[in-house]
């Protein structure tokens, strides 16, 4: 069978390419308004009157397709990390060094802290990132930052639907440039808005990219809330996925029957564990989990063993030479601390990667055979990863997985998604 065509950004949604990044909301704003669907994640909604659809947010769209087009043979890059893991010319451990932002970033402090310098060093005008929403604390919501105090207040992960590219209009509208912080498909949006927009790309003066694993659906966090005895989420005065130490806990705040305020708590690994597994069907297919098209990506050094109540630290890679020179600057300024320069640090810290990386090559395959949606990636090694990082054992159980979920999913035909008021339904145009 051959795939479906994608022609436009409700062909993105309805087959489950939608990453939720938000940038067609910024992009084609008469046509697109994100929204929350609890079972799947955040995406474009057609508003009222919505006008017809015009191709520009489609080519933006990091869902439909993703092309590498960095000089592979740059002398500035490491070598041995471009097929895996795409441009890196720097790779350290380090970390904050502002003491507060360490301890309540989600390793340590890292992005946060190269935040607070371009605003306070380098004349920026502030941040665009995501936050938790003030009134439904599990929830997100976009932000920009303009001071220490605002960016110190927002830290640790938030393993939750974001689609912080729908803010791109408040980095508009300053006068000097903002950085931009993201997962790594809302980075790489970025990266496909500003080859089309001029304007927009002299606003961006940095983006930081954090690694990840894939977003769970807002139902997955209402599930591990009712899993700790919340029945009711309008109860909960607060809540953290990480951060407050390295890597931190989930700590849900709540107030009881009683209005008995009382908080539950469960490590890293535990609420990880229950909500990877309502991650977005796209991110099974993600080529790129550690930001390869930003400045600057972070992630968690996870190669050797966290001792208790360790220091947070962080793994920082430059993938721009200009993000090689921010963080060079930053550090002179005092606002971080590098420690170790070494290219392994990446693949130590992150061995699971390549695995995953390995994976899109027969899933895309399958889906392709059976006649689902795929996305087009254009630069991206898959074979060689799957050939030499998967056992006989692991080969097996992607393949039989991925059919598995190609009819439990529903991949091949298109779905409707529900907005969080559960009153507008996203219908076909």
């Amino acid at each position: 069978m051959f795939n479906k065509k994608i022609n436009s950004i409700d062909d993105v949604v309805q087959y489950q390419l939608c990453t939720g990044c938000g940038a067609c909301a910024f992009v084609e704003p008469l046509r697109f308004e994100m929204d929350d669907d609890l079972d799947i994640g955040r995406r474009p909604f057609l508003k009222e009157d919505a006008v017809a659809e015009s191709g520009k947010a489609l080519t933006a769209c990091p869902g439909a397709n993703l092309t590498h087009e960095f000089d592979r043979n740059s002398k500035e890059l490491i070598p041995e990390l471009i097929d895996g893991w795409g441009p890196a010319n720097n790779v350290w451990e380090g970390y904050s060094a502002i003491p507060a932002i360490r301890h309540g970033g989600s390793s340590g402090g890292a992005a946060t802290a190269l935040s607070v310098f371009a605003i306070e060093k380098k004349g920026f005008a502030g941040v665009l990132h995501t936050n938790a929403n003030k009134n439904i604390p599990y929830l997100n919501e976009t932000v920009f930052s303009r001071t220490r105090d605002d960016l110190q207040s927002t830290t640790g992960s938030r393993y939750a639907p974001a689609s912080p590219c729908d803010g791109l209009g408040k980095i508009m509208q300053e006068n000097g440039p903002s950085v931009f912080i993201g997962k790594p498909c809302d980075v790489a949006a970025v990266h496909k808005a500003r080859i089309q927009n001029p304007e927009l790309n002299e606003k961006v003066g940095l983006t930081i990219a954090f690694f990840c694993a894939g977003t769970p659906s807002t139902q997955g966090t209402l599930d591990l809330l009712k899993e700790m005895g919340i029945e009711d989420p309008t109860k909960v005065k607060s809540l953290r996925y990480r951060g407050n130490g390295w890597p931190g806990r989930w700590t849900a705040v709540y107030h009881d029957a009683d209005d008995t305020e009382k908080m539950a708590s469960l490590t890293y690994a535990e609420s990880w564990g229950f909500l990877q597994k309502y991650r977005q069907w796209r991110c099974y297919i993600c080529p790129d989990h550690t930001g390869e098209f930003a400045d600057i990506a972070v992630g968690d050094p996870w190669y050797r063993e966290v001792e208790p109540d360790e220091s947070g630290k962080s793994l920082i890679v430059a993938r721009t030479e200009s993000g090689r020179k921010f963080v060079l600057e930053a550090e002179k300024a005092g606002y971080i601390k590098l420690e170790k320069n070494e290219a392994s640090l990446l693949p130590k810290s992150q061995p699971n990667i390549l695995v995953s990386r390995g994976n899109v090559w027969p899933r895309i395959i399958i889906l392709r055979l059976l006649g689902a949606a795929i996305p087009t990636y254009t630069g991206f090694v898959f074979l060689r990863f799957w050939l030499k990082k998967l056992n006989w054992t692991e080969k097996r159980q992607s393949i039989l997985g991925t059919i598995i979920r190609v009819f439990r999913k529903n991949l091949r035909h298109r779905i409707k998604i529900m907005r969080q008021t559960q009153t507008k339904i996203y219908r076909d145009r």
